[in-house]
């Protein structure tokens, strides 16, 4: 396989393409403050899967998987501030957090995986809590609470 046939780096670039052509419109200050931020957090989800692609030991492409995994969780983050700050519009940022869950979904697909991998090849299990990394249905990426909260914003 290669690096270009990976469903969830595809997904992960058209997600921070996105995001970048709607960064490049803001005014400067918003561009310099959180514009910034955003693009690097939705950046490194790719960059990070990319990285994974490229390590040899399981364990090694497991932890950049985390760390994609980390980079969603902080553009939610960002995602939020520029809903309340009035940068993005509520229909944009639910876009993207819908875009978000499915790659969370396939990201956590392929870290499974790339889990299963180990035992094959080992012969020993590879265990952790899984409850710390779940998305639930159907919220995705925002609580029931988050949801209600957002649902108010436009109100």
């Amino acid at each position: 396989m290669d690096l270009s046939d990976l469903e969830v780096l595809k997904t992960a670039e058209v997600i921070a393409d996105s995001v970048w052509q709607e960064i490049t419109t803001w005014d400067s200050f918003a561009k310099d403050t959180v514009g910034k931020q955003l693009a690097k957090s939705v950046d490194s989800i790719g960059a990070n899967i990319a990285e994974a692609f490229g390590r040899f030991h399981y364990a090694d492409k497991i932890r950049f998987f985390y760390y994609s995994r980390g980079s969603i969780f902080e553009t939610k983050y960002w995602l939020n501030r520029c809903l309340n700050r009035g940068l993005l519009a509520k229909t944009n940022v639910q876009m993207h957090l819908s875009q978000l869950t499915i790659l969370a979904k396939r990201l956590n697909s392929l870290t499974a995986e790339t889990k299963s991998q180990i035992t094959k090849s080992s012969g020993k299990s590879f265990k952790e809590e899984a409850s710390s990394y779940l998305i639930e249905e159907p919220e995705g990426l925002f609580s029931s609470l988050e949801l209600e909260f957002l649902s108010k914003l436009d109100n």
